[in-house]
């Protein structure tokens, strides 16, 4: 049982290593793709060099960016066949098919548009150009669309049903997998915390040439760029991120009040915690800061609704898991006679909940016959790990808010031609780049983590699917991920940092610097 839990844990820490890792390099993707339109768009409207220039320039860096993505996206669907079997086997009908559309579809897409974008300049006319840079961007939103399909359908399965003569998950329904509320508000969120990163990562850059005095010209023009459309992005993240919290707080209850650190149901509206400390041992928040009524407000949409606590949660995951055992026991009278008919309306009565049933496998191989302490083992099993989420949604909402603030102010400075005069604010621009990698991040563990202990929600425990391999096995890939990706990211690094001291006039000629019109 040992090797057991260590194998689950490890292949979760080699999945979440890579993911996390990988997301480094897609926000910027999304943001600097449709930022290279909208440049370029400039440039064909006005003719004037230097947006072609900057274009060129911000594709350079894009590309290197892009480059990486690839290298470390790739291994990612490799882990479903590699470490996780079980699970693509019991839900590969449903979870492959997005997959398989954004590999043969988007993936393609972006990559014939990368080529032509850099290789074309010369070679078709600028109308031509501009709308290859556009489908570009598209390809890369596409992308996008199609893994957080995937990626929604994990946080909020339907469409799909249990078959029990093949023991998976089979689709029925791909218009309801398609436009699955969780996906499509995964989706846009998503790509909004994507433009702000790259709107970040061009105001931060062009904060370090003004700083340095160099390339004028070009910074502000790149300044006033990203802070226009970084502040457009930045409030339609919060915007955004409020629906896909209602939506969770009808989905994912759970999930909902471990972010809030709330171990009891209020009376409804349900006050919003501020600040607190969660004691998951004692099952309290401490030393709490709320403002009475907001988190019903915003959870619920309402003054009548409550926002369910831990402990009614934990109650109701235990009369699921009593459900789920009925379940069990019908899939397994179904295994030895398929023709049961009794069992088979058993089975369909309870079908929703059969995976609270198989939460029990964590403590006895005997499902049927769990004792009283094993179903309550089972039903605080579902309980996440709250301090960690409480505090990483803080973050990415305190980095939010602060977007917001810094990109307004960045873009009244840059229109009144007075930013360059506020070095302290250009330094705070330039250190605040890593800022919205570290929102992204937080977010994906609110997500992921938040989810636990399913693998996809209220189906398939983590634990479960997982492969049949060693844990030493798992050790050793999980090694050989973190020398490959190091490797990438000092790479990565190199680049980018080279090019940007660089500085575009390096690498383009004087003329493309010509701010009048041709």
């Amino acid at each position: 049982m040992q090797i057991a839990n260590d194998v689950v844990l490890l292949s979760r820490i080699q999945f979440g290593m890579t993911a996390l890792y990988h997301f480094l390099f897609v926000p910027l993707t999304l943001g600097l793709s449709t930022i290279l339109g909208i440049m370029e768009t400039v440039y064909f409207i006005t003719k004037r060099p230097i947006w072609r220039t900057m274009t060129k320039y911000w594709g350079l860096l894009f590309g290197i960016n892009v480059a990486m993505g690839v290298a470390t996206g790739v291994t990612l669907e490799f882990q479903f066949g590699t470490n996780w079997a079980y699970y693509s086997h019991y839900v590969g009908d449903v979870f492959g098919a997005p997959l398989a559309i954004e590999g043969l579809m988007a993936f393609f897409l972006e990559a014939t548009f990368v080529g032509v974008f850099f290789f074309a300049w010369d070679r078709i006319s600028k109308g031509a150009h501009l709308v290859v840079t556009w489908l570009m961007a598209a390809g890369a939103s596409f992308s996008a669309l199609w893994i957080l399909i995937a990626n929604g359908w994990m946080q909020h399965p339907e469409g799909a049903h249990f078959n029990f003569h093949t023991m998976r998950m089979e689709l029925y329904d791909f218009y309801s997998v398609i436009f699955n509320d969780v996906a499509q508000a995964k989706f846009v969120h998503t790509i909004s915390a994507g433009y702000v990163t790259g709107s970040m990562f061009v105001i931060s850059i062009s904060a370090y040439f003004l700083l340095r005095k160099r390339h004028i010209a070009f910074a502000k023009r790149s300044m006033t760029v990203g802070a226009a459309f970084g502040l457009a992005s930045a409030l339609c993240v919060v915007v955004l991120g409020d629906e896909s919290g209602y939506l969770a707080g009808f989905n994912q209850k759970m999930k909902v009040a471990a972010i809030e650190g709330m171990w009891e149901t209020e009376a409804a509206p349900a006050a919003l915690t501020v600040i607190g400390f969660p004691d998951q041992a004692n099952r309290i928040t401490k030393y709490t800061l709320k403002i009475p009524y907001l988190l019903g407000l915003i959870a619920t949409r309402s003054i009548h609704e409550p926002v369910y606590g831990i402990v009614d949660l934990v109650d109701e995951a235990r009369h699921r898991i009593q459900s789920g055992m009925h379940a069990y026991s019908a899939l397994d009278a179904l295994q030895k006679d398929p023709n049961d008919k009794h069992a088979e309306d058993v089975l369909t009565a309870n079908e929703e909940n059969i995976g609270y049933g198989f939460l029990l496998k964590r403590y006895t191989d005997d499902v049927v016959r769990a004792t009283p302490e094993q179903i309550e083992e089972a039903a605080w099993y579902t309980v996440p790990d709250v301090f960690t989420l409480f505090w990483t949604f803080r973050l990415m909402v305190a980095c939010g808010l602060y977007f917001i603030a810094l990109f307004a102010v960045t873009y009244y400075l840059s229109l009144r031609r007075r930013v360059i005069r506020h070095p302290w604010f250009l330094k705070l621009i330039l250190f605040s780049l890593p800022l919205p990698w570290l929102a992204a991040e937080a977010g994906w563990v609110v997500a992921e983590y938040g989810r636990q202990p399913w693998v996809v929600d209220g189906l398939l425990p983590t634990f479960m699917g997982v492969s049949s391999i060693s844990a030493q096995s798992v050790l050793i890939s999980l090694f050989g991920f973190i020398f490959f990706y190091t490797v990438l990211a000092v790479v990565e690094l190199y680049l980018m940092v080279k090019y940007i001291r660089l500085g575009p006039e390096a690498l383009f000629k004087p003329e493309d610097f010509n701010v009048q019109p041709n």
